[in-house]
């Protein structure tokens, strides 16, 4: 298997020096927050991870995007844990997830989770990826040593074009470092009718509770910080040049409302990828896992071997 270039190789399996000892749940998250008490803190150098797992059976690992959190699976999580092991961790810099800053990119969120697997000695018989998670599951399924079947849901496998493709990344660097920004668009942006207006130009008009996790999240500094550096650190020319070389058999979701990531975007990465298929759930947008979880549900588990 093809090993990032950045993996480090002599990380200690414990927690970052200047983190707090863990909890369970993380100190800092709402009482009231999907799934919490599914909620761990999992010490794997260099983070300290918050993950949710719920039921029992075969493994099965949710990455959600960027800009999200475990909670974006809070529909789609317990239906799966009804005969399988669920899950689901918060990616670097992302909602209760605590960590050095530098390991934002695709390959090292990739490595990170690889090391977080293998301590932690899962199994994954498939991952499930929401757009950039989409991106991580491809990538994992080339270093994990027995690697699983992926499904991507509105996989973000497309590249910037012409200017966009170094000006987006360099504007979202200088803001990720550049002190207060973080702190001033998480109170200009976490609005309940900003939040809307973010969601709804995505193609998913979320319910009441959907609007409200998105607007809490927002709000927070550190969130902001972590999805503006993964946004800073995305480059996805690597893997699109390795899509061939993947094997694994591949299921790309798409929704015809997407206007985050156009269904094209996986048309054309399933043409380029050795085993994929297509499938579209039309009268969706980007966040198609949050509005009809059953629905994807049933798409994963078909893919899978389940009985519908």
């Amino acid at each position: 298997m093809t090993q990032p270039a950045d993996a480090p190789t002599d990380m200690p399996a414990d927690a970052h020096p200047d983190m707090p000892p863990p909890d369970i749940p993380p100190p800092d998250m709402p009482p009231d927050w999907p799934h919490r008490a599914a909620s761990r803190v999992i010490a794997c150098a260099p983070h300290r991870w918050h993950v949710q797992v719920m039921g029992a059976g075969p493994d099965i690992l949710l990455l959600h995007g960027a800009g999200g959190t475990t909670h974006s699976f809070r529909g789609l999580l317990p239906r799966l844990a009804a005969d399988r092991r669920v899950i689901a961790p918060d990616l670097p810099g992302h909602g209760f997830t605590r960590g050095p800053r530098g390991r934002s990119g695709l390959d090292a969120m990739a490595a990170d989770l690889a090391r977080l697997i293998a301590q932690e000695g899962w199994r994954p018989q498939g991952l499930v990826g929401h757009s950039a998670g989409g991106a991580i599951a491809l990538r994992l399924a080339q270093i994990l040593p027995d690697p699983p079947r992926v499904i991507g849901i509105n996989a973000a496998l497309g590249a910037f074009e012409g200017v966009a493709g170094w000006l987006f990344p360099a504007v979202a660097r200088v803001l990720a470092v550049t002190p207060l920004v973080p702190t001033l668009f998480a109170r200009l942006s976490s609005t309940d009718r900003r939040v809307r207006e973010l969601l709804r130009s995505t193609g998913s008009p979320l319910d009441d509770e959907g609007v409200d996790l998105y607007r809490r999240l927002v709000a927070r500094p550190d969130h902001v910080a972590g999805a503006l550096s993964m946004m800073a650190d995305w480059r996805l020319d690597g893997l699109r040049a390795s899509l061939p070389s993947i094997r694994v058999p591949v299921l790309l979701i798409t929704s015809d409302r997407d206007t985050a990531v156009p269904p094209a975007t996986s048309a054309e990465a399933a043409a380029r990828l050795g085993c994929a298929q297509l499938l579209d759930l039309p009268g969706y947008g980007h966040l198609v896992h949050e509005e009809a979880p059953e629905t994807v549900e049933r798409a994963i588990r078909g893919f899978l071997g389940d009985a519908p």
